[in-house]
This record gives structure tokens, sequence and C-alpha cells, in this order.
């Protein structure tokens, strides 16, 4: 063999190994499906909703009253593109999501409705909702504050400070058509993902991808019955974030259509 031959063999092995090392180091969502069980892709283009804003909140004497606005978004109505979304879509129209403390979010299709907080210090989050149950995710279309709460009112409220990961979808059960495509949703304060930065591991079923672009996803092949997943908002080398209510674990459940009658 002689000497040009072995120095082109050494070349191609050397480059082949520094690209195998390269690519082993690297924490972020380009997975292989191979290595994932389910599918998990990215939701496509909904309505934006540019003008949707949350003007207002307050919280006394157990009701809460929001002051929503915005020409091009209305609570109850339906999201134009529901139709083909192909994912769980509430009869009832555009809503808001209020999520206090990480707990599984409560749905309002009405900006003034009564609610029990407990007594004590508390995050809260609310955002308006397409009717598909996808967050809008701009700074007009969310409030995020904590709060002191006694005798169900808001006795003082600041706006969060620190970088904070809500949990929004997949809840409840699923049925039919429904468990087929179940959305991923979540909501951010305070940071940015990428993949050079913050990013946010999603473990479904004990399965784990880094999320590092802040988007839905649409979750297929997950199995009949229940499911669980563990959202953590994590640094760029995977370390978890050391903020209030990370990580977030949920449980949810996928069902068959029942047997029709004879």
């Amino acid at each position: 063999m002689n000497t040009k031959l072995l120095s082109l063999i050494f070349f191609l092995a050397v480059s082949l190994l520094a690209c195998k090392n390269e690519n082993s180091s690297a924490v972020d969502s380009e997975q292989t499906e191979e290595a994932f069980k389910y599918s998990l892709t990215p939701f496509s283009n909904s309505p934006e909703f540019a003008d949707a804003a949350i003007q207002s909140m307050e919280f006394n004497n157990g009701k809460f009253n929001f002051g929503v606005g915005g020409e091009s978004y209305q609570l109850g109505a339906q999201t134009p593109d529901a139709a083909s979304k192909m994912c769980a879509n509430s009869g009832e129209g555009q809503h808001i999501h209020l999520i206090v403390d990480n707990a599984p979010y409560a749905a309002k299709y009405t900006p003034t409705f009564e609610y029990e907080i407990p007594d004590g210090e508390h995050y809260l989050l609310a955002f308006l909702s397409r009717s598909y149950h996808e967050s809008i995710k701009t700074s007009a279309a969310h409030v995020a504050q904590k709060v002191q709460i006694a005798g169900n009112s808001i006795t003082t409220g600041e706006k969060i400070e620190n970088p904070m990961l809500f949990y929004s979808r997949p809840k409840g059960t699923y049925v039919g058509k429904d468990a087929e495509k179940v959305m991923l949703d979540f909501y951010l304060c305070n940071t940015t993902i990428s993949q050079d930065g913050n990013m946010v591991k999603a473990e479904i079923n004990g399965e784990t991808q880094f999320l590092s672009t802040w988007q839905p996803y649409y979750i297929e092949g997950l199995p009949m019955g229940e499911n669980t997943i563990t959202l953590s908002l994590v640094d760029k080398d995977g370390n978890l974030v050391d903020t209030p209510l990370n990580p977030v674990t949920r449980k949810f459940t996928l069902a068959a259509d029942p047997a029709p009658a004879n």
C-alpha cells in the first residue's frame, strides 16, 4: 500500500471520528426518530391574533374579572382553522387559560367567573387561547404575577421576574380521533429557548427530547390509557434551571371510541 493511500485512509478515519464526537456531544431537539419512540412534530401555523390582549385582571371575593381586548379575537368564537387542525377542539370556542401554581389550567369562556384560591403566595398565569387550546404567545395576550391571596382576593401582586415554564397541554382525556394527534403546548415567562441557551426538556412516558423552539407540537404514537409528560426548563448543558415550579409533571388519558350499542 503506497504512502498516499495510507495518508488518505488516516485522514478519513480522523474526520469520521471528529464528526461522531461532535454530534454525540450536542444537546438539542434534533434527535432521530429511531431514538425516540413517539413522533413529535411542529404544529401547523395558526391565526396570529396580533392585537389580542389581556388589558386588566382583578380577583376579589372569589371572582375574576378580565379585560380582554383586540378586534381580531373574541372569547367564545371558534378559531377559523379549527376544523383543519386535527386535534382536540373546544365546542365552546376561544377562552382564557388560567393556571395557578402550575396546576392543571381552568378554561374560562367569559371574562368574569368565580374561582377559589387558597390563602397564601401563588404564581398565577392567564393567557388567551385559541379554541383548540393553543396559547397566543405574545406579551400582550398574557398576564403573569406572583400574588398574595387572602379571603379569595389578591391583596398584593407583582410581575413574575423569574424565568418560568408553565405546562398547558395535554390535559384530561382524549377519545377516538382526538387521541391520534395530541397537542403539546407550554408557556414561557422571562426566558427564550434556543439550541445554545435555555431549552425545554420534554419527557414523554420516559422518552426524552430537548425542545429549542417555543411552539406547540403534535405528539403521535402514544399508547391507549394513561400517559405521563414531565416538562423541565433546563440550561444549555441540560441542567435544571433553579426557578419555582420546575419541573412539572402531568398525566392524561387516551381512550378509543366506545363500541356502538347493538
